[in-house]
């Protein structure tokens, strides 16, 4: 007979899984989200695996919870640990061709999707899952890697491979210059809910002062661009997200854009190296030395 080497019983998978997941992406609905599951059913595996360990894993108030000691010990064991197990199934399952990558959505829809074509040609062998990354979050259950954008310190970490500097302009339609001038700062200020802080940084970078003005926010950076480009008003993005509509006309950017401290970058996941994922990494680099230089200011 084996025996048992363990303390004790291992707690619940399901429990533990819940736990990384929510630990990880900082909130219980984009853990719930991630898992299929409801939110209140993430919250009471959390809480039996408390109950199971005897220890007490995030304090806090519900909408502003941290991580204890204890849940900051046990977080990237389990994160590393499940990390693992997709990769191994994942490579028994298909033999390494399948690619899952996580992907922030602006980003995915304004400049990854648009190119896959020319890497879908060059590699037909390579099957291209993509995710949703959580706007915030710099890993995904089950996927090999993400692409975001990260903060330059982040970019000589060793998973770490940028391949477009970033830099941000406000941008305006030619209807909305015609309208409110080519100060875009008279125009309606458009935001996006996944990045509020762009205004401010914008401000920064360019050394002005933004005027009091009321900001309509939207859900996503390519959401407050797709509404600069109807004309609503003016919207701060990403030089790379918005580089074909600026050199078309299609968008304007009176104040050009300023380099700021972050990057386009891939992040791998622990053990997830594979032959198709280097594919996607030398590409990647490869499509962001295509990208000119952004407007000046």
């Amino acid at each position: 007979m084996f025996q048992n080497l363990t303390s004790g019983p291992l707690p619940s998978l399901n429990a533990l899984r819940a736990f990384e997941a929510m630990a990880r992406t900082g909130r219980v609905t984009l853990a719930a989200e991630e898992l299929h599951v409801t939110h209140s059913a993430v919250s009471r595996q959390v809480k039996a695996l408390e109950a199971a360990l005897g220890v007490r894993l995030f304090t806090g108030p519900k909408n502003r919870l941290e991580l204890t000691a204890a849940g900051r010990e046990l977080l990237p064991a389990l994160t590393e640990a499940f990390d693992q197990i997709a990769g191994v199934v994942r490579r028994v399952r298909i033999g390494g061709e399948d690619l899952h990558i996580a992907v922030n959505a602006s980003l995915s829809v304004k400049w990854l999707i648009p190119r896959l074509a020319g890497f879908q040609a060059a590699h037909p062998e390579i099957r291209l899952v993509l995710s949703e990354l959580a706007a915030h979050a710099t890993s995904h259950r089950g996927a090999q890697a993400v692409v975001r954008i990260v903060p330059l310190k982040r970019v000589s970490e060793p998973n770490c491979t940028a391949f477009i500097r970033n830099a941000l302009g406000v941008v305006m339609s030619p209807a909305a210059v015609a309208r409110w001038g080519e100060d875009p700062l008279a125009a309606p200020r458009l935001a996006a809910a996944t990045h509020p802080e762009a205004w401010p940084l914008f401000a920064e970078h360019a050394g002005i002062e933004l005027p009091p003005a009321g900001e309509r926010a939207f859900p996503h950076v390519h959401f407050a661009m797709d509404a600069a480009l109807a004309g609503l008003g003016a919207a701060v993005v990403s030089w790379p997200l918005c580089v074909d509509e600026v050199r078309s006309g299609r968008l304007v950017a009176p104040l050009g854009f300023h380099r700021s401290g972050s990057a386009f970058a891939i992040l791998t996941a622990p053990g997830a190296e594979s032959r198709a994922l280097a594919k996607l990494r030398d590409w990647l680099v490869a499509e962001g030395a295509k990208t000119p230089a952004p407007p000046e200011p």
